[in-house]
Parts: C-alpha cells; sequence; structure tokens
C-alpha cells in the first residue's frame, strides 16, 4: 500500500521518504515545518534548458543555454587570478570565466572536450562570457536529450541542493493531488471571480510543473496567470498584515501632547534660517498627530537635504514639553552621533537634556545612560538599536523617532515601541528617510503609516551637476581637485567594491588615500572606513567640517547625515556598482551649501549596457522621487528598500515593481475581507508570512 496517498498537507514534513534530523533542520531555517509549507515554498526564477541557443545569438545580460567544444583553457593572474575556458560551437565563441577553482577542475577542462552550460551572458573585458556557469561535459557521439519543460529553482540555504527540493516538492504535489480538501481557499468567490483568478491549487500545480506546452515567456518574466494568482495573494497578504498592525496599535492609547508654548517658539527663534513651507506644512501636521491620544505613525519623506531633522526636533520638544522622553534611532554610528551633536547644539541652550547610546560605549557611561533613562524626567536619548537591548528600559517614552527606516525592519520597530509600552499607552512614531520610496512601495511596505512628503529644498540650495568619466582620466580628476582645493573648497572621494566585505572596502580606501598622498603632497587628506574606532571616525569628520583636511577618502560609510556645506566636489569611484539610490544619497552630501557644486561618477571600463543606463538617470536626474522608481525598475524592491539586509520580507512569488498594477485591486480587496470574511484574514497572513511578523511578541 502506497503510504504517500494517506498523507494529508497538514503533516510534519519529515512524513515525506528522505528526511532526517539534519534536513528537517535545513528545511525548518527557511520556513518549511509542515507538507504545506513545501507548496508555498516557490521557484524564484526558471532554467530554460528546453532549448540550445547558438553561442553567436548571446546577448548581454540574458540567460542561455549553450553548448560548445572547448579551444582554451588558462589562467589568467591581475588583480584577481581567474580560469578562464574559450568554448565555440562554430556560430561564435564565449568566454567561461572562473574565480573559485580547484586543480582538478583545470585539468577538468582539456580542449576538445564537449560542454552544455548554463548561465547569465555579460560583457567582458574582450569578448563576451559567463561567470560561473553551471556545466557538464557531453559524451562524443551521444546525442543528448533537452529538457521538456522548465527547471525550477527554488530559494535555499547553505547544504540544501535544488535536486533535493525538488523532489521534496514533488512529494507535496503528489500529497496535495490526494489531499485538495487540505488546501483551503482563502479568496472569496467573488474576488477570485472578477479578477478573473485560477483556483489555488491549479495555480500552485503549475508554477511548480510549468508543463511541456507552458508559455515560458510569460513564465520567465513573472507573468503568468498562475503566478499572477500567487501574487495577488501574497501581496494581499502583505497588506492585510499591515493594516492589522495599524489597527492594533489605533486602538492603544498615547499620551496627549499638547500644542508647544515654549520650547518650539523658543528654538525657532534661535534658528538661523526660517522654515519652508514645506517643513512648516510637515510639523503642523505633526503636531496635530501627537495632540491626540490615538498613536502617530507616520512616514516622513524628503529628499536630501530637506530639512527633516528640524521637523524632527520641533516634535521632540513638543514631547519634551509634556513631560515625556524621546528616542531617536539611527542606523550608523557615525549617523547617530551627527544627530547627537547636532540635537545637543540646538536643544542643551533651551536647558533639554540630550544623551548618547551605542553598542560601544563603555559600561560605566552606558549604566549612566540606562539610570538617567529610568528617572522620570524629559529627556532626548539618540542611538544606534542599542537603544531597543534588553537591558534599555525608559520611564516615560513618549515618542520614537526612527531615521532611514528602510534599515531596520519592521520587528526592530515594533520593538522599540514596546520599550514605551506601560499599562497599554504606546509612545507615538515618527518614521523618517532621505531615501525617496517610490509609491509603489509605500503602498505596500509601510500601509500601516500616514505619510508626508517635504517636498521643497531650503532656497539656497544649489542644484549640483553630475558627469560620468572613465577611471582612466584619473589624473585629470586629480588635478581638478587641487584646483577646488586651491580655491578653498573641499573634496569627498568615496571608495566602492563589488564585493560586500567591509575589510576589502577599507583596504580599497587606504590604497586610495596612501596614492592621493603621493599625487596631492600639498593636500591634507583625511581618511575614514567602517573599521576605525568611533572617536577616530568623530575625529577625522571634525577636522574635515572645520576645514583643516581638505580631501576625504571615504568609503559608503557617509553616505547618510554628513552635513559640510563648504565640501563642492564629490568623486564615487566604481560608481556602475553601487545602486540609484545610494548614488543619490552619496551625491546628497554636496551641494549643501550656497557653492555650485559638482559630482564626478567614475566607472571601469569596460560598461554594460545596463550600468550606462543606470549612470545617465543620475546625470539628467536630481529628483530623488524620479530616481527612486528607476531605481526600483532596474533593481527590485529588496535592493531599494534595503531589505537584503532588513524591512520588509523578500517577496516569495510576487514582484513589486512587475505587480505594481495589482495594488489597488488588492487594497480594493484588503477592505473586502476585513469587512465580510474577517475570519480569512490571519489565516492569510499566517500562510504567507509565517511567524515572520509575529508583532505580539517583538
Amino acid at each position: 500500500m502506497n503510504n504517500k496517498k494517506q498523507l494529508t498537507l497538514a503533516d510534519p514534513v519529515t512524513s515525506l521518504s528522505g528526511i532526517g534530523s539534519k534536513l528537517r533542520d535545513k528545511l525548518e531555517r527557511i520556513g518549511i515545518v509542515n507538507i504545506q509549507d513545501l507548496l508555498f515554498h516557490l521557484p524564484y526564477r526558471y532554467i530554460d534548458r528546453t532549448h540550445l541557443t547558438p553561442i553567436g545569438a548571446l546577448r548581454p545580460g540574458y540567460d542561455a543555454y549553450i553548448q560548445g567544444d572547448i579551444e582554451l583553457t588558462q589562467i589568467k593572474y591581475g588583480k584577481r587570478r581567474s580560469l578562464l575556458c574559450r568554448i565555440s560551437d562554430g556560430t561564435g565563441s564565449v568566454i567561461l570565466r572562473f574565480f573559485y577553482f580547484s586543480k582538478s577542475q583545470e585539468k577538468g577542462l582539456q580542449r576538445g572536450l564537449t560542454l552544455r552550460c548554463y548561465g547569465q551572458v555579460r560583457r567582458g573585458p574582450n569578448s563576451l562570457e559567463i561567470i560561473h556557469p553551471e556545466y557538464r561535459r557531453v559524451e562524443d557521439n551521444i546525442n543528448e536529450e533537452l529538457d521538456e519543460q522548465l527547471t525550477p529553482v527554488y530559494p535555499s540555504t547553505e547544504g540544501l541542493q535544488q535536486t533535493r527540493l525538488r523532489k521534496l516538492s514533488e512529494q507535496a504535489l503528489e500529497t496535495l493531488r490526494h489531499d485538495e480538501h487540505g488546501l483551503i481557499e482563502l479568496l472569496p468567490e467573488l474576488i477570485l471571480s472578477s479578477h478573473n483568478l485560477p483556483t489555488l491549487a491549479n495555480a500552485l500545480e503549475y508554477v511548480h510543473r510549468p508543463p511541456p506546452d507552458a508559455d515560458i515567456k510569460s513564465l520567465l518574466e513573472g507573468q503568468h496567470p498562475a503566478q499572477q494568482r500567487l501574487s495577488f495573494e501574497e501581496l494581499l497578504a502583505h497588506q492585510l498584515s499591515l493594516l492589522e498592525l495599524r489597527d492594533e496599535l489605533r486602538t492603544e492609547q498615547s499620551p496627549e501632547f499638547a500644542k508647544s508654548s515654549k520650547l518650539v517658539p523658543a528654538y525657532l527663534n534661535n534658528l538661523p534660517f526660517k522654515l519652508t513651507q514645506a517643513q512648516e506644512k510637515a510639523y503642523r501636521t505633526i503636531e496635530k498627530d501627537l495632540s491626540k491620544s490615538i498613536a502617530m505613525l507616520r512616514l516622513v519623506q524628503g529628499d536630501v537635504g530637506s530639512g527633516k531633522t528640524v521637523v524632527a526636533a520641533l516634535a521632540s520638544l513638543q514631547a519634551i514639553e509634556a513631560d515625556y522622553q524621546v528616542a531617536i534611532m539611527a542606523p550608523t554610528e557615525l549617523l547617530a552621533e551627527q544627530h547627537f551633536n547636532t540635537f545637543q547644539e540646538w536643544l542643551n541652550p533651551l536647558a533639554v537634556d540630550v544623551v548618547y547610546l551605542t553598542g560601544k560605549l563603555k559600561k560605566s557611561a552606558r549604566t549612566e545612560v540606562e539610570n538617567r533613562l529610568l528617572e522620570k524626567k524629559p529627556v532626548v536619548a539618540i542611538g544606534t538599536h542599542a537603544l531597543f537591548q534588553e537591558s534599555i528600559s525608559f520611564s516615560r517614552l513618549g515618542l520614537v523617532i526612527i531615521d532611514e527606516q528602510h534599515r531596520f525592519g519592521v520587528h526592530q520597530r515594533l520593538a522599540l515601541l514596546e520599550k514605551g509600552r506601560k499599562h497599554h499607552v504606546y509612545p507615538h512614531q515618527l518614521i523618517m528617510t532621505a531615501t525617496p520610496i517610490p509609491r509603489t512601495l509605500t503602498m505596500t511596505a509601510y500601509a500601516d503609516l500616514d505619510h508626508t512628503i517635504i517636498d521643497e529644498l531650503p532656497p539656497n540650495r544649489q542644484e549640483t551637476s553630475t558627469s560620468i568619466i572613465s577611471n582612466e582620466r584619473r589624473d585629470t580628476i586629480i588635478e581638478r581637485i587641487n584646483i577646488v582645493c586651491n580655491e578653498g573648497r573641499q573634496v569627498y572621494w568615496v571608495c566602492t567594491l563589488i564585493e560586500e566585505s567591509e575589510s576589502l572596502q577599507c583596504e580599497t580606501a587606504i590604497d586610495t588615500w596612501e596614492t592621493l598622498k603621493q599625487k596631492l603632497p600639498r593636500l591634507n587628506i583625511g581618511l575614514i572606513h567602517g573599521r576605525m574606532k568611533s572617536n577616530e571616525k568623530e575625529f577625522v569628520m571634525q577636522e574635515f567640517k572645520q576645514g583643516r583636511i581638505k580631501l576625504l577618502v571615504s568609503t559608503t560609510v557617509i553616505e547618510v547625515g554628513v552635513d559640510v556645506p563648504n565640501a563642492s566636489l564629490m568623486i564615487i569611484e566604481n560608481a556602475e556598482r553601487l545602486g540609484l539610490s545610494q548614488l543619490h544619497q552619496l551625491r546628497g552630501r554636496i551641494g549643501r551649501g550656497e557653492i555650485k557644486s559638482d559630482c564626478v561618477l567614475m566607472y571601469q571600463q569596460p560598461l554594460g549596457d545596463l550600468s550606462k543606463k543606470r549612470l545617465e538617470i543620475m546625470r539628467t536626474n536630481t529628483n530623488g522621487f524620479v530616481i527612486a522608481e528607476k531605481d526600483l525598475e532596474l533593481r527590485g524592491p529588496g535592493e531599494v528598500l534595503g531589505t537584503r539586509q532588513a524591512g520588509i520580507p523578500d517577496m516569495r512569488v510576487a514582484d513589486l515593481m512587475r505587480d505594481a498594477r495589482l495594488l489597488p485591486d488588492i487594497q480594493q480587496a484588503a477592505k473586502t475581507l476585513i469587512k465580510d470574511h474577517p475570519e480569512q484574514v490571519k489565516l492569510l497572513i499566517r500562510r504567507w508570512l509565517g511567524n515572520r511578523l509575529d508583532y505580539s511578541n517583538v
């Protein structure tokens, strides 16, 4: 008797054949506990091995399945050692490049052998190439069959092979065929029919195992009705989870802060400039929010340099005057430190206490801050994520301000909220970001927040000109630095690297710093990178601010918050390797005074079509929102929002840019479900988000 037929989708995944404790642990790591979880562990792409592409027809940026004979294999030495293997099929040739390879691999790629390879084609220094392709040897005189259907590729974890995942998903589909009632259809008939959506069971079957006659093009583009059916439900689950969170917080009490009659007027009086109309409008909205007993949940977006910090200071003063504490959380020590210095300068003359808390504080200083927060006295506490560690308690936290929200996960934001929760009284929340978030993303990632945009720059701000220059013209750029510094202005030189390794970034910055010191011996050149101690970074930044350092060589640590109005030139090395929003953030460090500023995007030859397109967008646009939309189109939401590190969870099948047109329908469907089918809401959230957003227990 076949045991599989008796399995149900609710059974633990260990009921399937071939799953021991080690494999169970690996599956658990990617959220797979029962058989149904396997059905919702969806392919994020497909490999098309249904036909071979002639090498002569290859195009950069596209995946291809090719077959060819090895003409030459050699090791290339240079900055980075690599193994090159040239294969040809008579229509053309292509280079296979391996950065990580073994002696046996080198010996195995002998001239005359025939290989079948799969990978993404890109432009190399001299010809097209595929980096680290999947490949296998094709035996002579054996006519190997091509695949009949697309091969799914699943999100995985270390030690969990694709072949194993495919076998497991096959068993899960087999269980589904025998246990159709185990898969509950959570979308009401009205929503399914009005949007012409297939059933859940059919959609899952199709997406896991596209049939031989499947529309390959629409599947590869994520546009097939089966994928759209699942995208619709997944986006709906995200929307519902945020709306539910919002409703939960809305039912809680929050402290009411009366309009400030002393501190805010005194602060505005001391400011050396007038607020812009956009700042004024943003604060009036916040002031009204803070005067209510319902928690403020507001996202303030403003382009680089639009003056969000001033608005945050005004909100803080309203809370302080009402006798409450304020917590301001920044993503990096550098930015937290900068906020601390700014707030001290602004608030100390008003006799307002400002304290600083990061993970690197000495024990005695930390204990002092912890004790200060336990006192029932108003204080502004500024720090990194150290603010929501277990040992920290606030006695009267009334307002939480989070800078650069997309660097933190929803969990982290809520953990800080929980800190302030006393007897069901929640602090107000103000979220700020200088990374303009496209409307598509705010509709999904921030559905729980009200939105305010500061869309006006201070009147004296000069627009920054941007030019794109090849790395080969380095000497011309160095001459230009000399001229700018001799005119009394200052310069940033930003080093970036394709590797995520911070140590490699630091090495690059140190090498560049050494080279520039030799080429510009008369200039005082500073260096700042993530590996330096906090006090060293602070010293260098102060020296740069005071004008004693003329040229600052830096890694991307200066991306947010650093403000030196006299800096009017920025060189960003390897600019083609950064996302548009990050380039825009970096560029925002200059043009902060009344001096005309210039940004040079320096690139490494050869420049691919996509990179050209991206740098051109930077050259022709200064509006952060336009840039963010383009960035979203080119790189996807995970990169733009920083969800590679934190923020909203990665989607399993939906793509916010591709599926943006579904969002209005999804918002409507969310309202219908909450009103007419409230019992389905929690089930939908659990199905797609599992325990990843267990807000009640942050």
